[in-house]
């Protein structure tokens, strides 16, 4: 009450408050929230605090250190030692001037006593005389649901772990969440936090007007049509793959509902990890899932354990349903969520691996009544690839997630008659969803390389498929393994229609050898989006040849036309290649993409800015990728913003540059990056030869004349220099992206006369 009369506080104000600032600020906000009528807290901003100690986790190991009797003194007060660890928290390092900075105020072990009595009253004990303060401040916490909140937080904080950023999600459930991977303690220091709370508070400050909500949907309902109860949903290649008729399915998915909902303790809106591959097993999860309200967390194997674990941790799942593999991860690796196994289990196995349920005893339970699902509310969590960037939860609802699943039904014609082989992870889930008889190949769906011409056969096989969907990577090795399939009967390769094919960009060449070679009968398309919205766009093999040789243009790859119902805005670039916020229909500019769809993702997870700066405008999604659209509305990618090469001239794009690289004998495939200041990059072409060898070179004069003759007629660019190495870097999802950021550094250091490694 003092200092708020002290400093005369009135009218408006926002709390921004960190570490033991945190508990110090809302016992302060409490009071005046509850006894001053002349303040108003509009909003309450916290970034690495806490103001409880959960009881399934001890106090952090640097406080409980530094409060042992015999060190207090000396690490607080007499020496700077405590203080000083506090920058070896951060990441990355922080600056020396910085560090001056935090240092000079408690230069003499006098002026250092304040930080040695609040190490003193942080309450790690219950009969501490801080603890029932302490109590107070988080139970009051409940009564701040109509103060705006956002907590900003360091997720490399050896201190604040995630532990507490939950804590305080859940004490504070309105709070908007952004979650640093790599920030350390000193989240402001090490991030901009400044610029994330000032368009936070500008975004309060906007008007929302709330959408009409979804009508209900129902995920599973497929699986009730009694007309097709007899019909295969899914059947499992390999020795022991198991089939499942729809009924069956069905009466699997709401047996295992009901266990989860009420013998499994999962509720509505629960977050749940399926760790499981495709098959009978995953479909059972995740409709049932969908069936209770639960929201089914889906993380690709191929983002490779270090990028699964940052994802688990991220989504913090409440359960994870997994195979033995997945659950002896989870127990190592100390992934969170309740565990499920998928596989009976024994009691010796069940506490080896921290089991509770399986899912056939789950199955058994006792019957009950499911609740109703909100067609608006969070329905699956699913991570991108990582390839452009750190990996990204994706949020739908099921409202968005059934818009999705329409608009793939009606773009290509899919009907009660089809059925589908999915070589492609993310539509191996939506078979049973659309009605269809469904099938994965016997391949790793998180290595694409893993797929071969004889697979993919046994596949369309088993289920007579009509459509085929594969990445680019799949179908290139389907291509180069087609001599194992010899002799044998390749009926069935006639009867597929559709060849589907998307994840990364396709070469015409890809396709065309597709079709003629592999499923002559079948109509080739490409679906252009990404995993916050898919498909966008779409453009079929006949189309994409009438373009000219390989679809070669100046614009990029053209991915064709928006599909229907999907809006299109190119947001043109500046000098540098920044996005200059002016959205535009013209044809022929340069810009990144902006899409609006009604199966677009909700937002990003514990993601509010990047949420926030990727939706310009009301329901627009701004994707990141740099293109632009012709005279006949086709749309024409050039590469992603990051990709941009910022030249005296102004922006390029990679993608037209590499396209003409590409044609060129002896180049399997090329990146084309920027190196020197923005403004003045010079293009670097980094070419994937056969005949490099082991160690990086410099391309032969030959080769370079070849490539500059190339680049400059298909696009008009100077090429400064050209690199080769045995293999560019790529995503492990779709072994495809190209990784153009760390080419750029690394050509960089090339040129300047460094080591000449491989990138």
């Amino acid at each position: 009450v003092a200092l708020t009369d002290v400093l005369g506080l009135s009218g408006d104000v926002v709390v921004v408050a960190h570490d033991w600032g945190g508990p110090v600020s809302l016992g302060w906000l409490q009071h005046v929230h509850a006894n001053h009528d002349s303040l108003d807290i509009v909003g309450l901003v916290l970034t690495n605090t806490a103001v409880h100690q959960p009881a399934e986790s001890s106090a952090p190991t640097l406080i409980r250190n530094a409060r042992r009797p015999l060190w207090l003194g000396q690490v607080t007060v007499e020496t700077s030692a405590f203080l000083r660890g506090m920058f070896e928290l951060s990441n990355p390092r922080t600056p020396t001037e910085i560090r001056r900075g935090y240092l000079a105020p408690y230069d003499t072990p006098d002026r250092r006593k304040a930080i040695g009595e609040f190490v003193a009253d942080i309450p790690l004990e219950a009969d501490h005389p801080s603890a029932a303060v302490l109590d107070a401040i988080a139970a009051g916490l409940a009564d701040l649901g109509d103060v705006p909140t956002l907590l900003v937080w360091g997720a490399g904080d050896r201190v604040f772990s995630d532990i507490y950023l939950h804590d305080l999600e859940a004490r504070l459930p309105h709070a908007d969440v952004h979650r640093h991977p790599k920030a350390g303690h000193l989240v402001s220091e090490d991030t901009d936090v400044a610029s994330i709370v000032v368009d936070w508070l500008e975004a309060l400050d906007t008007d929302k007007t709330s959408r009409p909500p979804s009508a209900l949907v129902d995920l599973s309902a497929a699986l009730r049509d009694p007309a097709i109860a007899d019909r295969v949903a899914v059947r499992e290649m390999g020795a022991d793959g198991r089939t499942v008729t729809f009924g069956e399915l069905d009466d699997m998915v709401q047996r295992t509902a009901e266990g989860l909902f009420g013998t499994g303790g999962v509720q509505v809106g629960d977050r749940v990890a399926l760790m499981i591959p495709p098959g009978v097993d995953l479909a059972i999860a995740l409709y049932a899932c969908w069936r209770m309200g639960a929201v089914p967390v889906l993380i690709d194997g191929g983002l490779g354990p270090a990028q699964m674990s940052a994802a688990m941790k991220v989504a913090d799942p409440d359960h994870l349903i997994g195979i033995r593999r997945a659950l002896a991860a989870a127990r190592t690796l100390r992934w969170p969520g309740r565990r499920i196994a998928v596989e009976p289990t024994n009691r010796v196995a069940r506490r080896l691996l921290g089991v509770e349920h399986d899912l056939a005893s789950l199955q058994d339970a006792p019957s009950v009544t499911l609740p109703a699902v909100d067609p608006d509310a969070e329905a699956a969590v699913v991570f991108t690839s990582g390839a452009t960037g750190p990996s990204k939860g994706v949020q739908y609802s099921a409202a968005r997630i059934d818009a999705q699943i329409r608009t793939l039904v009606e773009q290509y014609d899919i009907s009660a008659d089809d059925s589908l082989v999915a070589a492609f992870a993310p539509f191996a889930l939506y078979g049973p969803a659309m009605g269809l008889p469904s099938t994965v190949p016997d391949m790793d769906v998180s290595s694409p390389g893993t797929l071969t011409a004889a697979t993919l056969l046994d596949a369309v096989e088993a289920v007579d498929a009509s459509l085929v969907f594969a990445s680019p990577a799949a179908i290139m090795s389907v291509l180069e393994t087609l001599d194992e399939l010899g002799g044998r009967d390749r009926t069935s390769l006639e009867h597929v229609r559709l060849l589907l094919s998307a994840g990364a960009p396709v070469p015409g060449h890809v396709l065309r050898a597709a079709v003629d070679r592999l499923v002559p009968n079948a109509s080739a398309h490409t679906p252009y989006g990404m995993t916050e919205c898919l498909p966008v766009a779409d453009i079929d093999l006949v189309s994409l040849e009438s373009l000219g040789p390989d679809a070669l243009h100046h614009l990029g790859v053209c991915v064709g036309s928006p599909v229907d119902g999907v809006e299109l805005l190119i947001d043109p670039l500046d000098k540098l290649g920044v996005p200059t916020g002016r959205p535009t229909t013209e044809p022929g500019v340069l810009g990144e993409v902006r899409v609006r769809a009604a199966h677009q993702r909700l937002g990003y997870d514990r993601l509010w800015h990047t949420t926030h700066l990727a939706s310009p405008a009301d329901g627009w999604h701004a994707t990141g990728d740099i293109g632009a659209v012709d005279t006949d509305g086709r749309l024409w990618i050039g590469g992603r913003t990051g990709h941009v090469i910022r030249t005296a001239a102004g922006p390029v794009a990679p993608t037209p540059i590499e396209r003409a690289v590409d044609m060129l004998d002896g180049i399997r495939r090329s990146a084309a990056v920027g190196v020197g200041p923005a403004g003045a990059q010079v293009v670097v072409v980094i070419a994937e030869t056969s005949d490099v060898g082991r160690r990086p070179r410099q391309s032969s004069l030959d080769r370079i004349d070849r490539i500059r003759a190339a680049v400059t007629e298909a696009t008009g660019l100077d090429v400064a220099a050209c690199l080769e190495v045995a293999s560019l870097p790529v995503d492990r999802r779709h072994n495809s992206k190209i990784d153009r950021p760390h080419l750029a550094d690394w050509a960089t250091g090339v040129l300047e006369g460094g080591s000449v490694r491989n990138p």
